[in-house]
């Protein structure tokens, strides 16, 4: 095997022999050991010793496991990877952001670092099965861990039909910093926006705010429903956001603290005049 690739012999020697996983390093070795041997097509492929490259892996392959249960062995594993490297990128406090309007915070970072009763998720429920895609939706999936691809799969089971547009549901969010998750599907735009696209978002944010008040929770975080892959344009869908959440925020809800994520500079300086303005 070429000195690029590591020896799986090791891996065995640390998990299966009695050895405890003791450090990120090996914790990833065999998250990234276990994914390519669940998969007889994936059992030559070897572990590169690059840390990068095994992290690029390793996200991969969690990207496209199909929702299935997973040994326990390997969840504790998983659970204490993810919550490190969570923790390593730094978490945000949502109690310590200062609003800039009363309930309503405007943030910009990354929504996974994000400690609050529940971020949104613009999703089609069992997530990105792209490898490493740079969406919302690949990276709350991947730093939650496999576990919310499982509960999102329930849910579509029982439900027996795909997630429609304008509606929300809640899982917990596992590993991530936040409680929960709150899943809704954006509509997609072709050509001009249409009355009902407009009426649609405006649902996604209403459902979420719905059922997080069902839920007695208390901070939400929405991302930009809709922009980027789904292609509705960013001004009006952060004039349809405002609007729609001061009117839910106006109700007596247990819901006090609603914050714009933003990761783009171009939707900061939008929600930053609209919520100046507005």
């Amino acid at each position: 095997m070429s000195s690029k690739y590591l020896s799986y012999e090791p891996a065995l020697n640390r998990t299966f022999k009695g050895k405890r996983i003791v450090n990120q390093a090996e914790q990833r070795f065999f998250l990234i050991r276990f994914l390519l041997d669940e998969n007889p097509s994936y059992r030559e492929i070897g572990v590169p010793s690059d840390a990068a490259e095994q992290r690029y892996l390793l996200r991969a392959l969690l990207n496209v496991r199909e929702p299935q249960p997973i040994r326990e062995e390997f969840l504790r594993v998983q659970d204490a990877y993810l919550q490190a490297e969570n923790a390593a990128k730094g978490i945000t406090d949502a109690a310590d952001l200062i609003p800039v309007q009363p309930g309503i915070t405007l943030w910009q970072g990354d929504i996974t670092t994000l400690k609050c009763d529940a971020i949104v998720n613009a999703a089609t429920m069992t997530g990105c099965y792209c490898p490493n895609h740079s969406c919302i939706d690949n990276a709350i999936h991947t730093y939650a861990g496999v576990q919310l691809r499982l509960a999102c799969a329930e849910i579509m089971d029982k439900q027996g039909h795909p997630e429609p547009a304008g509606q929300a549901k809640i899982t917990p969010a596992f590993n991530l910093p936040c409680r929960y998750v709150l899943h809704t599907v954006g509509p997609i735009v072709s050509g001009q926006v249409t009355t009902q696209d407009k009426k649609l978002l405006a649902s996604c944010y209403r459902s979420c705010l719905e059922l997080a008040a069902q839920n007695q929770l208390k901070s939400v975080a929405f991302c930009c429903i809709s922009t980027g892959e789904f292609h509705f344009p960013n001004e009006l869908a952060a004039q349809i956001a405002v609007q729609t959440v001061k009117q839910f925020l106006a109700q007596n809800t247990s819901v006090k603290k609603v914050i714009f994520n933003v990761f783009k500079d171009m939707d900061r300086k939008i929600y930053e005049r609209l919520l100046q303005t507005n």
